[in-house]
């Protein structure tokens, strides 16, 4: 029989989760609780993605003359950008725009820089939106999970 105990710190999210463990997000992964080089908290990673897609969009509205909204295949110009941004500037310099001005930077489980295939990877899944609103008790989405990769903190 399945009691509301056992699937209690799932439905309450992954803070309950953690709390019964009395760990941190990144303790599992060896990395520090706070600062440079710990895994970056949802906070920071919103504003970036907010950062980069407001940029994608301002691109894809000069590349369309201001038809973005008019719908068609126009629509999906700025999540194009947003997919190229993330392919060619986390496969090589392990950062966004946005990464950048927030502090942030996706390395590889290990600290090895992302990388062109896991910045595919990861930027496909990342195109879908929904394996990023779904994260472990280390605060990587499952889009990071299924690259390899965590986002950390550089300051």
């Amino acid at each position: 029989m399945v009691d509301r105990k056992d699937v209690g710190s799932w439905i309450e999210g992954p803070r309950a989760a953690r709390a019964g463990e009395g760990t941190y997000p990144g303790q599992r992964l060896g990395l520090p609780e706070h600062g440079p080089g710990s895994v970056a908290r949802f906070g920071r990673r919103l504003v970036a993605i907010l950062i980069d897609w407001t940029l994608c969009q301002l691109v894809a509205v000069a590349f369309l003359g201001g038809q973005l909204g008019r719908g068609g295949a126009g629509g999906l110009l700025p999540l194009a950008v947003f997919f190229a941004e993330n392919v060619l500037l986390v496969g090589t310099v392990g950062f966004t725009v946005g990464h950048r001005v927030m502090g942030l930077r996706v390395v590889r489980l290990g600290g090895a820089p992302a990388g062109p295939v896991p910045g595919l990877v990861r930027s496909l899944l990342l195109a879908v939106a929904v394996p990023a609103l779904i994260w472990d008790k280390d605060e990587r989405g499952l889009h990071d999970k299924a690259a390899g990769t965590v986002i950390l903190r550089t300051r």
